[in-house]
């Protein structure tokens, strides 16, 4: 047998008689070495795939994570544009104010109704004082009423206690303006039906009683009643401060107000100085 391999060897290698052969065997044994090597094709399949499908899922977690992050970043950056222009807003209008002023921020808000107090993050070691008007980019917000070594509380225009001397911008017509409770509503008291007061008038301090400087904006008249049978008219102002959603306020040093001399000083000012004495060269 192994003489008779050796010599189909030799006639195959030479003459490529078993060529035919083996095309033939081949075809046949494909399907055997196909199944043979399949568990293992598969198995290769298999893990590419699960790890493929793997790797997708811990990239689409990262850029999960990646794109949450990018937002709240956008988040801030919005919110700090907007405390920014807020702020550019301040010290714009601190330009047109005669005197001192400092910037505070909001540290809380009283929730109990019909109150409209703050908490600012200034106090007596930064020279606060109780009466001391604050403002905003837009017009009046209120007055500070406590004061503590750190903090201070200020009490908004619209706070049912709260009352301030103002004047219509368009004639001088003088009224007080009193706090409603509500959020966006003053009322002008004791304004007789008769008065000079319009729709759309804009009202600013007069700088009665010498707490508020004359001349800032406080409100606009957005409603007017007359009626016949009352001796005063209804009249309803809005704030033109964004009272309801300032986070920083203007805290506002008035100048002092002269005070009139008196009759005793008057007379000494006035009488002549007869005692004889030279005057200094």
């Amino acid at each position: 047998m192994s003489l008779l391999a050796i010599v189909m060897m030799a006639l195959d290698h030479r003459q490529q008689h078993m060529e035919n052969v083996r095309s033939v065997l081949s075809v046949i044994l494909y399907p055997i070495q196909y199944l043979v090597g399949l568990p293992q094709e598969t198995g290769q399949w298999l893990s590419e795939n699960l790890a493929s499908r793997q790797e997708l899922l811990e990239e689409n977690r990262r850029l999960r994570t990646e794109h949450l992050l990018l937002k709240s970043r956008l988040q801030k950056l919005q919110a700090l544009e907007a405390e920014n222009h807020r702020l550019r807003e301040l010290l714009d209008s601190s330009l047109k104010i005669d005197g001192r002023v400092l910037i505070a921020e909001l540290l809380s808000v009283d929730m109990a109704p019909f109150s409209r107090r703050l908490t600012l993050n200034k106090g007596s070691y930064d020279d606060v004082y109780p009466g001391q008007p604050i403002l905003d980019a837009e017009g009046v917000l209120g007055q500070v009423v406590n004061v503590g070594p750190v903090t201070s509380t200020a009490m908004l225009i619209t706070d049912p206690s709260h009352a301030l001397p103002v004047a219509v911008n368009r004639n001088g017509l003088r009224a007080i303006a009193v706090g409603t409770g509500e959020p966006n509503r003053l009322e002008l008291s004791h304004l007789p039906n008769n008065a000079d007061i319009e729709v759309g008038d804009l009202l600013v301090t007069s700088g009665l009683g010498g707490r508020f400087p004359a001349g800032y904006p406080v409100a606009r008249v957005t409603l007017v009643e007359r009626n016949p049978d009352r001796p005063f008219a209804r009249v309803v102002a809005e704030p033109v401060g964004r009272l309801e959603s300032s986070r920083e306020v203007l805290l506002v040093w008035t100048p002092a107000p002269v005070q009139p001399p008196t009759t005793e000083e008057a007379a000494e000012a006035a009488t002549p100085d007869h005692s004889g004495a030279a005057a200094p060269p």
